[in-house]
């Protein structure tokens, strides 16, 4: 007993030191358990289905249990995942929605099939059978980047299954691109600094632990997003002749400063879609569904709940 203390001592110390060992080798495995932690403090459940041939895994959300079930589906971008859109998933609950949030194929916690081609139209045929292996009818819909273009591709092939659908900072029409194709397979420091200079309103620099570990994890699967930004510019799913024939209410929100997708291909888009509602967002980028959420989420849930529809314009907030 009198050596309690000095080894419960120890021992903490051998748990800090292994702990922080651990955080400098890997700290992307640690920074992606908050999020997850987050939402399940939050009562956002963890989920995995078999669509098709395919292991997909997903977040839910219930609504209060005295509201109508109204689902909604979030679709994620190239080289990201679902918990990318945590701070919306449960203030869109809350509001009443039944928010389904899946992994697309070869990202988060899917499957990684080496004989995928990951392109929009292949996304968009699992995003169909996770949808029919969940029983999913009529849902509204919202996209951020690539997932606002296989929103808006689904929306197109399957009017009927989209009551309304919202896009953030969408791809999904032919524009020049102001980045390198390989901007998002980073394979040196100064690489990924160049993405983060592109993605974020005001880049900081990452140190350089942070910088080895993301570098490390890209060697791994950065073959997906290789794949599926070859296909994207290949340009046999572009919907430059398709989206004017969109007939379900368009919510087009953007980051006035997003140097990836720029604001005019939003405005593009408005044009395209005579009654769609164009958002700017001052001063985010192209991660303003993650970064600006508190200013997204109001205009966002006003769109899903208007009745009659909102009516064709533009603002800023």
């Amino acid at each position: 007993m009198k050596n309690f203390p000095r080894n419960a001592v120890i021992v903490l110390l051998l748990l800090l030191v292994t702990g922080g060992t651990f955080f400098y080798l890997r700290p992307l495995t640690v920074y992606d358990q908050l999020p997850r932690m987050q939402l399940w403090l939050q009562g956002v459940h963890s989920r995995y289905v078999h669509a098709g041939q395919y292991r997909i895994h997903y977040f839910e959300a219930l609504p209060p249990a005295d509201l109508p079930d109204r689902p909604l589906v979030l679709v994620h971008g190239l080289g990201s995942k679902a918990e990318d859109w945590g701070p919306l998933i449960a203030p869109l609950a809350k509001q009443g929605f039944h928010v389904y949030v899946l992994d697309l194929l070869g990202y988060g916690r899917s499957d990684r099939p080496l004989n995928a081609s990951y392109s929009i139209a292949e996304e968009t045929a699992v995003l169909e059978q996770w949808m029919d292996t969940l029983h999913l009818g009529q849902v509204d819909m919202m996209g951020w980047s690539m997932g606002g273009w296989i929103a808006l591709k689904f929306t197109l092939d399957h009017p009927e299954r989209v009551r309304r659908i919202a896009v953030y900072d969408s791809a999904g029409i032919y524009f020049p691109m102001p980045f390198r194709i390989d901007l998002f397979h980073p394979s040196s420091p100064a690489a990924l600094q160049e993405l983060v200079n592109v993605l974020e309103p005001n880049p900081v620099r990452l140190p350089d632990f942070v910088a080895r570990d993301y570098i490390r994890r890209k060697q791994q699967d950065g073959w997906v997003v290789d794949r599926g930004m070859a296909a994207m510019t290949s340009g046999h799913d572009l919907l430059d002749f398709r989206l004017a024939a969109l007939k379900q209410p368009l919510l087009i929100v953007w980051g006035s400063v997003d140097r990836l997708t720029p604001p005019t291909v939003g405005e593009t888009m408005h044009r395209m879609v005579p009654q769609s509602v164009l958002e700017t967002v001052s001063g985010c980028g192209h991660l303003s569904p993650r970064e600006c959420s508190d200013r997204i989420l109001p205009p966002t849930v006003e769109f899903f709940n208007a009745n009659p529809p909102l009516r064709a314009g533009e603002k800023s907030f």
